[in-house]
């Protein structure tokens, strides 16, 4: 219940500040600056959403470095002296 208050006096909050903020901007007179921020409100949460589903999701699949893989693939844990150097040259000959 507190949460969908919140959600409602947030789009509330938004809707007056692009009714005033359009409306002062563009020199509207109060019908345009209203039907503005009424099509504008939608669209800009729309944008948020999405922007943020899109980071979210980057987020939550990218591969959380914790240190095991060195940058050539192979484990840190294995004592290689050679660094994985002498596969990588073994292959170009």
């Amino acid at each position: 219940m507190r949460m969908k208050a919140k959600q409602i006096s947030l789009v509330a909050c938004l809707f007056l500040f692009l009714f005033v903020v359009i409306g002062n901007a563009l020199h509207l007179n109060p019908a345009g600056a209203f039907l503005a921020a009424a099509t504008g409100t939608p669209l800009l949460i729309y944008v948020f959403n999405q922007r943020a589903a899109a980071t979210f999701a980057i987020q939550r699949h990218s591969p959380v470095s914790g240190g095991g893989v060195r940058d050539d693939g192979l484990n840190r844990d294995r004592s290689d002296p050679s660094g994985g150097w002498e596969h990588e040259s073994a292959s170009r000959q």
